[in-house]
């Protein structure tokens, strides 16, 4: 990529000759910020607005983020080309939207069967998971840092009942990520759509089931307004982490406190975000209850066969891509060792004051 300037001051864009230091001194560093949500989205938009306040207040108006919802500037899937590009200098989502330009993606956002959301920032922050990541951002000049997670979700709203794999065969359900290959592989027709037009698509019968996130986000959309059946948890999504994405051109401009102001603020709305989703999802899950909404299991040979439909895609994608294979040999290394832990700890904790 051809190196250009994005630092910017009240005087306007410096040229490209321009040093970072002066560009700075004359004034503050103004970017645009594009997200793949919208900007009013409980959770997962009201994540990209926190971190852009953040880093405005503790820069102390240095670094000012304009943020821009899906759609307003690029496409909700075209965030981290148009970071990668340079039209911004900065995007906010998650991964595997840009999946297609490397399949190692899927686990910086969520895979089947995968991590909770504390593990999976526990194997990014400390189990090399950041280096593997930097290194496939990397290939395309772009520099991530994580911003939070969903925590665990819900498996989708459906119009009938799952009682057996039988009721999976032909299906057209909205679901995003490897989620979705791996209920191909069951028989499901698997729909990737931007949030935005989910509730019109379960409405008018174009999917006959939908994956969102879960309580507080699925009742911020509406969908308990098409059905009352709700399936839980998500197998197939564990929980979907988002990132914050810069240009790595814009990102060599800052100046190193600039640049720790943006890693610490990415990882204090993560906190946030966790908090936000465990505290408003428990609040949307009664109301929806009270709302007639039942929250349902899927049945045992379900779980079994997406289980087994899963390790089939991983296997494959490891075969097809080397990122992939680095991947996954780092993250179930520590996913093996989490899984222990919970069921020692965790687990009882949690069935004992049920």
């Amino acid at each position: 990529m051809k190196r250009r300037t994005f630092l910017t001051s009240g005087a306007g864009i410096a040229a490209a000759s321009t040093l970072a230091a002066p560009a700075i001194a004359q004034g503050k560093v103004q970017w645009n910020m594009a997200s793949a949500f919208p900007k009013a989205a409980p959770g997962v938009g009201t994540n990209v607005t926190r971190f852009a306040e953040l880093v405005g207040q503790m820069s102390d108006g240095r670094l000012e983020l304009t943020v821009y919802g899906a759609g307003e500037l690029v496409p909700p899937f075209g965030v981290e080309d148009a970071v990668q590009q340079g039209n911004v200098p900065v995007g906010h989502g998650p991964t595997y939207y840009a999946a297609g330009k490397n399949p190692a993606l899927h686990w910086y956002t969520g895979v089947p069967f995968g991590m909770t959301s504390n593990e999976q920032f526990a194997w990014i922050k400390w189990g090399g998971g950041q280096e593997i990541w930097n290194d496939i951002y990397a290939q395309r000049n772009l520099t991530p840092f994580y911003c939070g997670n969903s925590n665990t979700q819900s498996g989708g709203w459906f119009k009938n009942r799952i009682e057996s794999l039988d009721d999976l065969k032909g299906l057209n359900m909205r679901i995003a990520g490897l989620g979705g290959e791996m209920l191909r592989k069951l028989g499901v027709n698997a729909v990737l759509m931007p949030p935005t037009e989910i509730f019109q698509a379960l409405q008018s019968g174009t999917i006959d089931a939908a994956e969102w996130v879960g309580p507080m986000l699925d009742q911020a959309f509406g969908l308990q307004k098409i059905t009352n059946l709700c399936y839980v948890p998500a197998y197939a999504e564990p929980g979907a982490g988002v990132a914050v994405v810069f240009n790595s051109d814009a990102w060599a401009e800052l100046p190193a406190d600039l640049q720790a102001i943006c890693e610490a603020a990415s990882y204090a709305a993560a906190l946030e975000m966790h908090a936000q989703f465990d505290y408003f999802n428990a609040q949307a899950m009664q109301q929806l209850k009270d709302g007639g909404v039942e929250f349902l299991n899927f049945p045992e040979e379900v779980v079994t066969a997406m289980r087994g439909a899963w390790e089939e895609v991983k296997e494959e994608l490891k075969g097809q891509n080397a990122d992939v294979a680095t991947v996954v040999e780092s993250y179930d290394a520590f996913l093996g060792q989490a899984i222990a832990y919970s069921a020692a700890m965790t687990e009882p904790m949690l069935a004992g004051r049920a």
